[in-house]
């Protein structure tokens, strides 16, 4: 039977015939319905064994739900919903179990957040725990504190022999794990939980560690023995962070979880004696989509499927980690005596082995067997990439597709693999003789209808630019603002030709896109023409924007986002436009963000600016060293930048985590002239990039501007600069802040220098 089954119409019946044994006998009965916290108040006070309270459908506004009593196996005690999925609760909210053999099911959690560390909590306090207990077929939607960075909870489990199982969790967006298994006592440890057929829904990057979707344990309790069972689950774009599900204890079981195109992977961070198998990845070929990552003792890794994986270093297909010698207990466990037999990698990018080896990692692999797995490129190449002496792993019986020189030749032989799809989904050799390696013929895929609930739907695409209605604007004064508030999402506003003199700042709710129909010219009066508000995005193309009617104000921008906290990562896209005359005084920005606001995408085509006072892109706001950053993918292409007295990209993420991918800055086939060399230009660069993991700056032509400053920090960033032109530019600087080297790891190739005194680099 698929989790809870609820009938309406029985249901309704049922409830008819509780409440008439409810008269005839006295105290809390079977099948009580409350409608107010009142009512539930007074109903949970005694609660008996068979018990039930049943939630009125309608929205609960700021309900702190306590939930306790002792029921037993065969009559637990159970709060339900009069109707699944129509009793919601709201505002500042939360539930908390605490007691013996208690079911909760039905509720709805939206259009709120929790007061305190969780949403759901499998205790009251500290000594008052649930035990036996289990929460079905229950949605937490988008429950998010307003502060991005203040972090919470949704479910915290604690007790012993609980189960959480068919609920649906999507869209978490502040810091915080989605799910914790919490081991903080002796009566949490050992406790054999089960986490099975839930929905992890889309959880979008966070640009900061605390992003996890699931996680057991802690590095604290890391050497405990946690035996939580976590199968069948579904995890559906899952990008909060490196780690999808971060394991931090022992002797726990990840079976047959399926994760679709989510940035990270499932890390043995902590904890010994660990099984992964029969697990699905299917990463599409999007960025960053990883597998597994093996670090400690005795864990086995069997029987796992990985498909079209992109990640690379610690976000890798397999990533095999080297340890720290007697190390402390928050550091990296040596691996050893692994058993890594049976998975199946397919046109995925890495294999790393030894990964994170550095003077304090330095303790490779031991006593770990590596045996019949199948990897398969089409193109051929060795997907292995080895940190250290590998000679702790046993390589016994692996298949290759005809790699011609693999980086490990013993236990691997090399053939021509013709692969093709069985009725689960999953791609097999076509030759009998192939079969001992790579995953099991009856290796069953858990279909995401099969997670969560029925009776809520699950989450679907963003919402694209230009998907909606063709909504024409003339140039009446007031007429494109009133558009905007009038716009549904993915509308695109079509601008007849004129001049459009904007007097209030355009706030921006929703994605849209602004479209020039003729020859489209906008002045603003305010020191913004649009705000990017939360769940807001923009999308401008064949506009001419001119700041010549601006305040003569410090610090004026085209497009700025909310001086807030936002939840909702942003996008925005240039096209075809021509912005000029942002100069009426200093620090005049394209774009200006703000501390706890990232945007996904920025993306610039096609486009001139000339005559800016401060930067284009100014994405600096997150200051405080933590890892946090504004922005994660930023690309400009075939664009023209004239005389802009700050930089075209002041991009910024310090500390030293190493939780996140990005930022990403790619800049190419574009023109800079007279660019970063404004008085007030503190970073003293035409494009200045601190942190950036992943840097592209090709093709380009720098014209008597400041230099290229690049700041290396954690994580192996790569940047290449390649094949740009700098006339009266000095060279490139690239300082490594944290790599130990007289030479700097970026790849600075083909480029040419003209008409300066300044001597070219090593390339």
């Amino acid at each position: 039977m698929r989790g809870l089954v609820h009938n309406k119409s029985f249901f309704a019946m049922w409830l008819l015939v509780l409440g008439a044994l409810a008269g005839c006998s006295g105290g809390v009965s079977k099948g009580t319905l409350v409608s107010t916290q009142q009512e539930y108040a007074q109903a949970a006070e005694a609660l008996k064994p068979g018990d039930t309270i049943v939630l009125a459908s309608g929205n609960w506004q700021d309900f702190e739900i306590l939930f306790e009593g002792v029921g037993s196996a065969e009559q637990p005690i159970t709060l339900t919903a009069e109707e699944p999925g129509k009793t919601i609760i709201t505002g500042k909210s939360n539930l908390r179990l605490a007691g013996e053999h208690l079911l909760v099911s039905g509720l709805v959690f939206k259009h709120g957040y929790t007061p305190t560390d969780s949403v759901i909590s499998f205790r009251k306090n500290s000594k008052e725990l649930a035990n036996h207990s289990r929460v079905a077929e229950v949605v937490i939607d988008s429950f998010n504190n307003p502060e991005r960075f203040e972090p919470d909870y949704w479910v915290a489990m604690y007790g012993k022999h609980n189960r959480f199982d068919h609920n649906h969790l999507e869209g978490k967006r502040n810091k915080g794990v989605t799910m914790a298994v919490r081991l903080n006592d002796e009566a949490s440890r050992e406790n054999f939980h089960r986490i099975d057929h839930n929905y992890f829904g889309p959880r979008p990057i966070l640009g900061s560690n605390g992003g996890e979707t699931l996680r057991i344990g802690t590095s604290h309790y890391s050497r405990s023995n946690s035996n939580t069972l976590v199968e069948n689950n579904y995890f559906d774009r899952c990008d909060g962070e490196l780690e999808i599900i971060s394991n931090k204890s022992g002797s726990n079981i990840f079976r047959g979880n399926v994760f679709y195109q989510s940035r990270g992977t499932l890390t043995l961070r902590h904890g010994h004696d660990n099984l992964l198998e029969n697990n699905i990845f299917f990463g599409n070929n999007a960025d960053h989509t990883g597998g597994l990552r093996v670090i400690n003792k005795r864990q086995t890794i069997r029987n796992n499927y990985m498909e079209a994986l992109k990640g690379y270093r610690f976000g890798g297909a397999l990533v095999v980690m080297n340890g720290v010698p007697n190390g402390p207990i928050n550091r990296y466990d040596p691996v050893e005596d692994a058993l890594i037999e049976n998975n199946t990698l397919v046109e995925s990018d890495h294999i790393q082995l030894g990964a994170g080896s550095d003077s304090e990692r330095s303790a490779p692999p031991v006593r770990t067997r590596f045996a019949n797995n199948l990897i398969v490129n089409s193109d051929k190449r060795d997907t292995f990439t080895l940190y250290d002496d590998m000679s702790g792993i046993k390589f016994i019986g692996n298949l290759l597709n005809e790699v011609a020189n693999p980086a490990i030749e013993r236990g691997f032989s090399s053939h021509t693999i013709e692969l093709k799809r069985a009725d689960n989904g999953l791609l097999y050799p076509v030759d009998a003789a192939f079969e001992g390696a790579g995953v099991s013929r009856d290796l069953t895929v858990i279909d995401k209808s099969d997670t969560g609930v029925a009776w809520y739907p699950k989450a679907t695409a963003t919402i694209e630019f230009g998907s909606g209605n063709q909504i024409p604007v003339s140039p009446e004064y007031g007429a494109l603002a009133a558009a905007v508030a009038a716009a549904k999402p993915g509308d695109t506003l079509q601008l007849a030709a004129g001049h459009y003199q904007v007097a209030s700042i355009i706030e921006l709710d929703k994605p849209l896109t602004v479209r020039a129909e003729g020859d489209a010219h906008i002045e603003f009066e305010r020191q913004a023409l649009f705000e990017i508000a939360e769940g807001g995005s923009i999308e401008l193309i064949g506009l001419n924007i001119s700041g010549a009617s601006s305040p003569d104000y410090v610090g004026n921008s085209v497009i700025r986002t909310s001086r807030y906290s936002m939840l909702r990562n942003y996008r925005v896209r240039v096209e075809n436009c021509h912005v000029t005359d942002l100069q009426v005084n200093r620090g005049f920005n394209f774009m200006s963000v703000a501390k706890s606001t990232m945007a996904n995408n920025i993306e610039i085509v096609n486009s001139q600016f000339s005559d800016i006072s401060g930067d284009l892109l100014k994405l600096n706001a997150e200051t405080d060293n933590y890892g946090i950053y504004n922005a994660e993918y930023v690309t400009i292409s075939n664009s023209s930048f004239n005389n802009i007295q700050g930089s075209l990209v002041n991009y910024y993420r310090g500390g030293t985590d190493e939780s996140t991918f990005g930022p990403h800055f790619t800049l190419v086939d574009s023109e800079l002239s007279n660019v970063g060399l404004g008085s007030k230009n503190t970073a003293k660069a035409a494009i200045y990039l601190h942190g950036v993991q992943v840097a592209q700056i090709s093709g380009n032509q720098f014209k008597s501007s400041a230099p290229i400053s690049v700041e290396h920090t954690v994580g192996e960033p790569i940047t290449r600069i390649t094949d740009n032109l700098f006339d009266n530019t000095q060279w490139p600087s690239v300082t490594e802040l944290f790599y130990l080297s007289d030479q700097h790891t970026a790849i600075i190739s083909g480029n040419q220098q003209t008409n300066s005194d300044v001597q070219e680099g090593d390339e």
